[in-house]
Formats: structure tokens, C-alpha cells, sequence
């Protein structure tokens, strides 16, 4: 194998690509990136088992075709810190692999290319493509409810429902869940439900932008696949039953309060600083016009604040845990929020007033 290549063709891929592979690997050759040199192709390969990123670029000139697996973070951080517009010559040489830029050069530790895991190529039952834009949002709009390393493996991502015309994500720890939808110009003979792993989603968002340009899908029975550009992602499923999370959703809620986002956000973020470390419990009192927002420590240490909003119910106090609180009002879109609460024991929803695209709900604290 022996090609040249500018620096920037070959860094944009390469970047994406090593954020898949793992610094600890249980095999030493997951911690390498694939290429492979076809007529005047580039494709960078990287896979932790889970997740697999394919990113294509093109060589300014091929001398000699081939594959080789190099240490995906080294080489990142070599072309890295080369000079802009530098042209970069790669070629394999008795096992290992040579780097010459300018004067600078490098010699790598190559390993075997049959060593190599590839992800099982199965036939996807369904293919669909929707634009990038909509999948990106989905995924803003819900992936920070997702569990991390919970016990319940299948809340430890996100599940993507997929109706005629319409596109669901819903991700919940337990504690809070969102859900979003968006209509989408697609037609299933019956709904797919798949959970995507915690670290498949965000490799994935990482690769989408916020255009109309399609992501094509290719849903199989466990994996999803999906083609964007020079791209094409794998990612295996969690094979599990997510909980229903219609029967989550308050709909009995009968007080309800508006606030302006921001100024709410700022009021629950300052109060937070004086919070139990462990719990982050905050305590709401509500009362026509007013919500108090209270918070203190075991070092008797106390913040309140005070904040005009619109509620013309009776006088109500509940607890929760503030960091729920200020990741739903950072994500949702609208200039004020809504939160609909029945007793101190119900979970509360916040959406945009009028309810948006997307929902959440967050259960109480007893505090």
C-alpha cells in the first residue's frame, strides 16, 4: 500500500472514524483504524464491536493498492499537528507503516488486516430515508434522558419507533423520559421498534447535520445501518423489551404553570449550587403568579429564589431532582415552557405551551 493524501481529506474522516474505537481494548486491534486503497478510493474502517463507522475520502494519487490497520489515535494526532495543507505520503513497508510530510516522518506498528473484525453484514429487513435534519433533532431533542450503564441493559440507549409518516425517539433512566416525533414521508407495512445503544446514537448525531439531505436506513433485526454522504455507520441493537411509555405520560394533570425558559433555567441553576451534592433536590413552591424555587445542605446552607410565572392554581409544594429540571429547559426550543403537575406524588410534564414535537416527564423527590 503506497498513496498520497492532503491533510485535511484525510483528517475529517479520520476524526469521526477514531471517536468510535476505544482507548482500552480487550484486542489490540480495535484500537487500530482499517484502510483500504482501491483505484483512487479511501476508506477508513473503525470498530469497537458495537459500533462500526466506514468514512470515505479520495487519495491525490495511488501508487500502490492495498489495506493496512494502523493506531487510529496516533495517526489522528500526527495529522493533527502537521501543518495546514500539507500533503501526507502513506506506504506500508515490511509490516509497518511510514508517514512522510515535508521533512517530518513517522514510522507505525502496523497489524494484520485479517485480524480485523468486520460487523455481520445481515440483510435489513427495511429501508427508508428520511432527512438528516429531523434524525438530528430526534436525537438533541431526547438522547440526555438516556440510562449510562444501568442494570436494565435496554434503557441504556434510545428506542427509535418508525410508523407510516411518522419518526419517534424516546429514551428514559428511570427517573425522567423524552420522547419526540416528527412526521416523516415514509411508508412501513408495521411499526419497527429498536433500541440503539447509548454509544451508537451519539456516534451517529455526531455524523448528521441539520439539512434536508436524506440519511438513508437500513433496519435489520439486530442492526441499523445508516448512509450519509461519505459515511455509512453500523450499529449493533439492544435486543430487549423497552417500557411502554404511553403509561408513563401523566394525563391527569389539572395545574398548570407557563415560565419564560431561560430566566427559569438561571433561577434553578443558581439554586441548585446550595443543593445536597448526592441528591440535587430542589423544593417548588407554587402559588398563583409565584413559584419559589428552595434548596438546601447538610451544612445547613439554604438558597431561595423567586420567580414570576403564570399559575392561577391552588398553592402546591413538590420536590425534584434540579439537574432533570435543567436538562429538559435546555433542550426544549420555545422562548417559555410549560409544566402540567396533578399532587407532590406525580410525575411532572414539561413541553412547550401548547405541547411541541416533544414531551417529558420527571418524577418527584420526597425531600
Amino acid at each position: 500500500m503506497n498513496f498520497s493524501i492532503s491533510r485535511e481529506a484525510l483528517l475529517r474522516p479520520l476524526t469521526l472514524v477514531a471517536g468510535v474505537v476505544e482507548r482500552r481494548q480487550t484486542l489490540p486491534v480495535l484500537s487500530n483504524v482499517l484502510i483500504e486503497i482501491e483505484s483512487d478510493q479511501v476508506a477508513l474502517t473503525g470498530t469497537d464491536l458495537e459500533v462500526e463507522l466506514v468514512g470515505r475520502t479520495v487519495a491525490s494519487h495511488v501508487e500502490q493498492e492495498g489495506a493496512a490497520t494502523l493506531p487510529a489515535r496516533k495517526l489522528m494526532d500526527i495529522c493533527k499537528s502537521l501543518p495546514e495543507q500539507a500533503e501526507i505520503q502513506l506506504a506500508v513497508e515490511e509490516g509497518r507503516a511510514v508517514l512522510r510530510s515535508g521533512r517530518s516522518r513517522f514510522t507505525l506498528s502496523t497489524l494484520p488486516v485479517a485480524e480485523f473484525p468486520n460487523i455481520e453484514d445481515n440483510e435489513g429487513s427495511q429501508e427508508l430515508s428520511v432527512p438528516r435534519g429531523t434524525l438530528k433533532h430526534l436525537i438533541e431533542s431526547t438522547s440526555f434522558a438516556m440510562a449510562q450503564q444501568d442494570v436494565r441493559y435496554y434503557l441504556n440507549g434510545m428506542l427509535l419507533e418508525i410508523q407510516s409518516n411518522l419518526l419517534r425517539a424516546v429514551a428514559t433512566d428511570g427517573h425522567r423520559l423524552s420522547m419526540c416525533s416528527r412526521p416523516v414521508d415514509v411508508t412501513v407495512e408495521q411499526p419497527h421498534k429498536l433500541i440503539v445503544p447509548r454509544k451508537g446514537i451519539l456516534e451517529l448525531s455526531r455524523l448528521l447535520d441539520d439539512s434536508d439531505e436524506p440519511v438513508s436506513l437500513t433496519l435489520g433485526s439486530t442492526h441499523i445501518r445508516a448512509h450519509t454522504g461519505d459515511f455509512t455507520f453500523t450499529s449493533k441493537l439492544i435486543d430487549g423489551k423497552f417500557p411502554d411509555y404511553e403509561r408513563v405520560v401523566p394525563r391527569n394533570g389539572d395545574k398548570v404553570l407557563l415560565a419564560e425558559r431561560a430566566a427559569l433555567r438561571q433561577v434553578l441553576s443558581r439554586t441548585a449550587i446550595l443543593s445536597n451534592e448526592k441528591y440535587r433536590g430542589v423544593r417548588l413552591y407554587l402559588e398563583p403568579g409565584n413559584l419559589k424555587v428552595m434548596a438546601n445542605n447538610p451544612e445547613q446552607e439554604e438558597a431561595e429564589e423567586n420567580i414570576a410565572v403564570e399559575y392561577n392554581g391552588p398553592a402546591m409544594e413538590i420536590g425534584f431532582n434540579v439537574g432533570y429540571l435543567v436538562d429538559v429547559l435546555t433542550v426544549l426550543n420555545d422562548e417559555r415552557m410549560q409544566m402540567t403537575l396533578a399532587d407532590p406524588n406525580s410525575s411532572a410534564l414539561m413541553e412547550e405551551p401548547g405541547g411541541g414535537d416533544a414531551l417529558y416527564v420527571v418524577m418527584p423527590m420526597r425531600l
